[in-house]
């Protein structure tokens, strides 16, 4: 960064609003900062703390067809770079054709009374009570004969969001996870367990450790399985990866034109029909205490599930699924129009709710025979009609057989749509914040219950992994 009079965030922000000659403009300062720790061995290996800046310019051109939208991100920004990314951005609208969701930008005079403080920074100091911890867990590891490897990583972007309608709003999101596995000395064994923090005060690498260590005990009993169905206990995290996949698939405009697993026959969408007879509900909230999120839209570009024109749209507490039934799709003003549906943009953070109070040891100790999973990696889908994914088990697959584990069973391949494993469910306990395994770079802020599925779809058996 250079030592210009004009860099702190919302400077730059205010200053590109100065620059802009287009109809309308919208300046997003993005200031990230992180901390991460690595460790591999029972020993740390690496750590280090980075910082950055990322600006986006919006700009807005009027036509006689209708609005025009061009948007440029850089890096690093300063203020001498400032004229040439907003002329690059209005350059870009004039070039374009009218933007199809185009709209009034926010307006409303919404103004954060923190917009002209300084941007909030991690540091390692994040790790002040977790390390030693973990160091103290390496011994525990050691002393019980297994490997401990992982990294914790936290990050901290301060978001400045100005428009040339007056809005002027600032939203800092903590950002943690921890993922550990242990392993046996001979690599045969392995177990994972995955955590989200806000501040890594509420992690306890102690008591994971002991999670894994009876993991691999379990494992110590090899027993093959062949593909087929099984009554399958669904841990928090992996309920998180496949219902996070069903919220990114839920935009309202793909539903109401016949493409996706919330479309009606003949059309228009599934709003208001039963997906689960288990009351459950599935929801967002940018006020959920412990997982906090942006309460107005920050968007950096068009799509199906977010459009430019909104940015600074308040966010509010919105239901997907109420009581098992589907209530609300994602939805742009643009969209919400096009469908006939209330405005309901998409928000940072996911919760199922309406479970019973049982832990998930509890359901294991309620199952007469079933399958115990750890998590789900490389989702992919294969049908978006049906919402039908794939994907494999990894870092350990338990039999249970009369409220025990017995042992570990091999790795599957699974073909299951997260839409009928609702509608299949015929268990959920108690809901708890998790960190989503396949999912995490891009959502870390979930609370989700362990389900039981009467007959999860293992397709095939995956070796190797």
């Amino acid at each position: 960064m250079t030592t210009s009079p004009v860099n702190k965030p919302h400077e730059i922000v205010e200053r590109a609003l100065e620059l802009s000659t287009a109809d309308g403009c919208v300046v997003i300062a993005d200031e990230q900062s992180s901390a991460n720790l690595r460790w591999a061995g029972n020993a740390l290996t690496t750590n280090g703390v980075t910082r950055g800046r990322t600006l986006t310019v919006i700009a807005t051109v009027d036509g006689s067809q209708g609005t025009a939208s061009g948007v440029v991100s850089r890096s690093a920004v300063t203020a001498d770079d400032l004229e040439p990314l907003v002329r690059a951005a209005e350059a870009a609208a004039r070039g374009a054709g009218p933007a199809e969701d185009a709209q009034p930008l926010v307006g409303g005079g919404q103004v954060s009374g923190d917009f002209t403080d300084a941007p909030a920074e991690t540091t390692s100091a994040v790790f002040a009570d977790f390390a030693p911890a973990l160091g103290e867990s390496f011994a525990q590891a050691r002393a019980g004969g297994r490997e401990l490897y992982g990294f914790a990583n936290h990050e901290l972007t301060s978001t400045y969001l100005g428009t040339s309608t007056g809005v002027r709003l600032r939203h800092d999101q903590p950002s943690g996870t921890l993922e550990l596995n242990a392993k046996s000395p001979d690599r045969t064994r392995s177990a994972w367990a995955g955590r989200s923090t806000r501040d890594f005060k509420d992690v306890d690498p102690a008591s994971l450790d002991a999670e894994l260590a009876r993991r691999l005990a379990w494992a110590e009993r090899k027993i093959e399985l062949p593909a087929g169905r099984y009554e399958t206990l669904l841990p928090p995290t992996a309920v998180a990866d496949l219902l996070i996949y069903q919220l990114w698939s839920s935009t309202a405009r793909d539903a109401a034109e016949g493409r996706t697993v919330f479309s009606r026959p003949g059309g228009g969408t599934r709003v208001g029909e039963k997906l689960s007879e288990l009351p459950l509900t599935l929801r967002s909230d940018p006020h959920e205490p412990g997982l906090e999120s942006a309460p107005f839209v920050i968007a950096h570009s068009s799509g199906d599930d977010a459009s430019v024109f909104d940015n600074g749209l308040p966010l509010a507490a919105t239901d997907w699924v109420r009581d098992g039934e589907l209530a609300h799709l994602i939805t742009t003003r643009h969209s919400a129009g096009l469908t006939g549906l209330p405005v309901a943009p998409g928000i940072g953070n996911l919760i199922l709710d309406g479970g019973g109070e049982r832990s998930l040891e509890e359901m294991v100790a309620g199952t007469e025979r079933g399958l115990l999973l750890t998590c789900l990696w490389y989702i992919r889908e294969v049908d978006p009609a049906t919402l039908l994914l794939t994907g494999l088990t990894r870092d350990g697959v338990y039999l249970v057989e009369n409220g025990e584990v017995v042992g570990e069973v091999n790795n599957f391949r699974f073909n299951e749509s997260p839409v009928d494993l609702l509608s299949r469910a015929s268990e959920a306990g108690r809901t708890e914040k998790t960190l989503p395994r396949e999912w995490g770079d891009w959502f870390t802020r979930a609370a989700m219950p362990a389900l039981r599925i009467p007959d999860f779809n293992m397709s095939s058996v995956s070796r190797g992994v």
